[in-house]
């Protein structure tokens, strides 16, 4: 099969390199399978894309893109505290839950302590809006008298992130340790009503006074 239009052949290549990299970690994935599976010269691939880690970049920031259009979606700004808060936990969820090549990439990229992030501003423009809408939500909760006040909307995205994104990128590991089937429709609505129940739970909550534990 030959790619003559440049759009598609730059999709096709993003496509089978997503997946290639996803399997494989960065390290793992070579340029020589991936123009092989799209059935064309290595060459082109650098035409498009300088090198293999601009192409992992690229990769990267398709991933971005679609989280991003997925936070957009969720039109928090103006909602109802609560409701918005619930949505953005569930999709956040469901989300991960459909986003095992994210997940992947994300690994290896931690792996490489954010090396190939860095050089991308698209990536790090991805959640300044989003920030934006959580304490949007946060003040107009606590102006109702819904949530507590003094709440960090990144701390907060980061608590909601953690215990989403962790239980997927886990669930085999987490399988075997507990000898349960993480991968259970029915464990994983569990999963989703516990953290709900543990993000609301947190807003809600009014601490009077709080105990103090030496930190060593």
């Amino acid at each position: 099969m030959r790619l003559r239009d440049p759009a598609i052949s730059k999709r096709r290549i993003l496509a089978v390199a997503a997946d290639e990299f996803a399997r494989k970690g960065y390290d793992g994935a070579r340029t020589d399978e991936i123009a092989q599976r799209c059935r064309i010269s290595k060459n082109l691939i650098y035409h498009y894309f300088d090198s293999k880690e601009a192409l992992f970049i690229a990769v990267l920031e398709d991933a971005y893109a679609t989280l991003r259009e997925r936070q957009q979606a969720m039109k928090l700004e103006g909602s109802d505290p609560l409701e918005g808060i619930t949505r953005l936990v569930i999709d956040t969820f469901k989300y991960w839950a459909k986003s095992r090549n994210f997940i992947a990439y994300l690994n290896s990229e931690n792996y490489y302590n954010a090396k190939h992030i860095r050089k991308s501003k698209a990536i790090r423009s991805a959640y300044p809006e989003l920030i934006e809408n959580i304490r949007g939500l946060l003040r107009r909760g606590e102006q109702q008298g819904v949530f507590r006040s003094g709440v960090d909307p990144v701390e907060l995205y980061i608590s909601i992130s953690a215990l989403t994104y962790h239980f997927f990128s886990n669930q085999s590991t987490f399988s075997v340790i507990f000898g349960r089937n993480f991968r259970a429709r029915d464990v994983i609505k569990e999963r989703l009503d516990h953290i709900e129940d543990v993000i609301l739970g947190y807003l809600r909550f009014k601490p009077t006074a709080r105990g103090k534990i030496e930190r060593k």
